[in-house]
């Protein structure tokens, strides 16, 4: 779980990145930092590229991975050099994927040529490289999102919970190279469909010490495309104010981070599960 302490909806870019940052430090649990570095690759801010760049380090394969994706989107050609040296030499084989998928979208964000490497010499071909799409290796769909955590939320509130949760993941998906939603794509490399239920179990609202805390948890059902479930995984993430400047009108924000982090964080630990059964 990731923590995120700072003032609702109009927190200090800045401070969040620097309290997400200290979230990376490996004293923290896997799952927070993976939280941590989803959140930061999600800011598109200049200011992560020295966290990204530093998580490309971690022990954890999921962090590294979804940092190599977080500083492709950035685009920043500083970033290069540490995206070169893990698509060259990460142990993990999607995180080097993902860093050469990184490496061509700064080259081409920044007008650069990547360099070619010995395949793109063959004869007949010629020599130029050019960077190439990812190709899907997973079809997976939303099926459906809901709020079935208990409490008082009235039906408005449930449907606002569920639209986050369905956005979220959709865009997830949409970011991710190895993922498509599209039947055509699926129809050209043989992709078998997975469909995804996600479902928000609790989302609760607490004092803890001096803050006020927001917690969310998740269950993703996943089954076939025969309605068959195949397996389940579960996770969630908590916000934290500091009491002194809670504010009960800024609630619904506070649900809306903490449910977008749980699905950030459960998204990296969904497409692991999905890439092993594919392949298992």
């Amino acid at each position: 779980m990731v923590i995120v302490s700072a003032a609702p909806a109009r927190a200090n870019e800045e401070a969040r990145i620097a309290e997400l940052t200290a979230t990376m430090d490996e004293r923290h649990s896997e799952r927070e930092r993976i939280a941590a570095v989803t959140a930061l690759a999600r800011l598109g801010s200049k200011s992560t590229l020295r966290p990204l760049v530093a998580a490309l380090s971690d022990k954890s394969a999921t962090v590294r991975g979804i940092a190599a994706a977080g500083l492709g989107k950035l685009g920043h050609r500083a970033a290069l050099p540490a995206l070169r040296n893990a698509a060259a030499s990460d142990a993990d084989a999607l995180v080097r994927k993902r860093a050469t998928e990184a490496v061509a979208a700064v080259c081409v964000a920044n007008g650069i040529e990547p360099a070619a490497s010995p395949a793109a010499k063959t004869a007949g071909f010629g020599n130029k490289p050019r960077a190439v799409a990812p190709r899907p290796e997973i079809y997976m769909v939303v099926k459906s999102a809901r709020d079935d955590s208990p409490g008082a939320h009235d039906k408005k509130a449930r449907a606002a919970h569920a639209d986050v949760l369905r956005t979220t993941m959709t865009s997830s998906v949409a970011g991710d190279g190895t993922l498509t939603s599209a039947a055509a794509d699926a129809r050209k490399y043989g992709l078998g469909l997975r469909n995804v239920d996600v479902s928000c179990v609790s989302l609760e609202t607490r004092q803890s010490g001096g803050y006020i805390e927001v917690e969310a948890q998740l269950r993703l059902a996943i089954s076939d495309d025969r309605g068959k479930m195949l397996s389940f995984l579960s996770g969630g993430a908590k916000v934290q104010v500091p009491k002194a400047k809670f504010d009960a009108r800024y609630l619904p924000q506070l649900r809306k981070e903490a449910l977008e982090n749980a699905v950030r964080g459960l998204f990296a630990n969904l497409v692991d599960h999905l890439r092993r059964s594919a392949t298992s």
